[in-house]
């Protein structure tokens, strides 16, 4: 008994108590978890689910700026990145007002001229190992400025969200009352989509360092889909999908440390691992569904 106690503690919570780097990374991917899976669920309400992966290729360019000024300075990528989500998100919106694109197509294709340009950018000025650090991340590489940022950002994240909670709520389902009954007017949705959005830009550049520019996404969307499977209404929908997000965290963490493999992969592996078997499982997924189902007698 005493054996099999010892290696549960070896392979589940040893890597923990033994590294600081192995709890710096935790606590950043549990912060992450909580702030970043909610807003992947209102992504997922307000039918902008991939609005989520082109923010994240957007901020490429800012972040790879800011690596040429101060080179890996996670304060200059970092800034960089916000504004150039910010710039991305701004010019979508100009060129769905003043053209016959809509914001989904002028996004789409910012994004990846954004993405090209951030890629040519930074392997002009750097290795191919700061690339690869830059777009997959290193969740076990997080230093102490690393960390706060990534605490800063959840801590705000989650108070805005707290805040403009029944604001986004209205915004997704009746955007004609919230408009009614807005000062601003019909200009009330939009002041709520640009700060719902620049939430989203401010996680997804908080989670580079930790998952990758083209990875941070994963913990945002994967375990808010899945929620959708489990859950009808919102705040469960909500608890679940950063729940699921800090499953996948744990769990990735210590099969990179155990398997060495890198570790933003691995965790939205895990992710995708949940998403898969709510797939099955969950009451909205494919077993129950079938099983509920009336079966006709041949």
């Amino acid at each position: 008994m005493e054996t099999l106690l010892f290696a549960a503690w070896d392979l589940l919570v040893g890597p923990f108590a033994e590294f600081a780097f192995m709890r710096r990374a935790l606590v950043a991917t549990l912060a992450l978890s909580l702030s970043a899976a909610p807003l992947g669920v209102f992504l997922t309400l307000r039918r902008m689910s991939l609005m989520g992966d082109a923010l994240s290729h957007a901020v490429l360019p800012g972040v790879a700026v800011g690596y040429m000024v101060a080179g890996l300075s996670l304060s200059a990528m970092a800034l960089g990145g916000v504004l150039a989500g910010m710039l991305v998100v701004g010019l979508a919106g100009m060129v769905s007002k003043f053209t016959a694109l809509k914001e989904d197509a002028s996004l789409a294709a910012l994004y990846l001229v954004a993405l090209a340009l951030g890629v040519t950018l930074i392997s002009r000025h750097g290795t191919q190992l700061d690339l690869l650090h830059i777009l997959f991340g290193s969740a076990l590489g997080v230093d102490h400025a690393g960390l706060l940022l990534v605490a800063g950002v959840a801590t705000v994240s989650v108070l805005a969200l707290a805040l403009m909670y029944r604001g986004l709520v209205l915004e997704s389902f009746d955007p004609t009352f919230l408009s009614a009954s807005s000062l601003l007017g019909w200009r009330g949705g939009w002041v709520w989509q640009q700060a719902f959005l620049m939430l989203v830009v401010v996680n997804l550049v908080a989670g580079f360092q930790t998952l990758g520019t083209l990875m941070a996404v994963g913990l945002m969307m994967l375990p808010a889909v899945s929620a959708r499977l489990w859950h009808d209404t919102l705040p469960a929908q909500l608890l679940n999908a950063s729940a699921q997000a800090m499953l996948a965290g744990v769990t990735g963490l210590l099969l990179s440390y155990h398997l060495d493999t890198p570790s933003g992969p691995t965790i939205i592996g895990c992710a995708g691992a949940l998403y898969f078997g709510s797939l099955l499982l969950a009451p909205g997924g494919c077993l129950p569904r079938w099983w509920s189902a009336p079966h006709r007698v041949a």
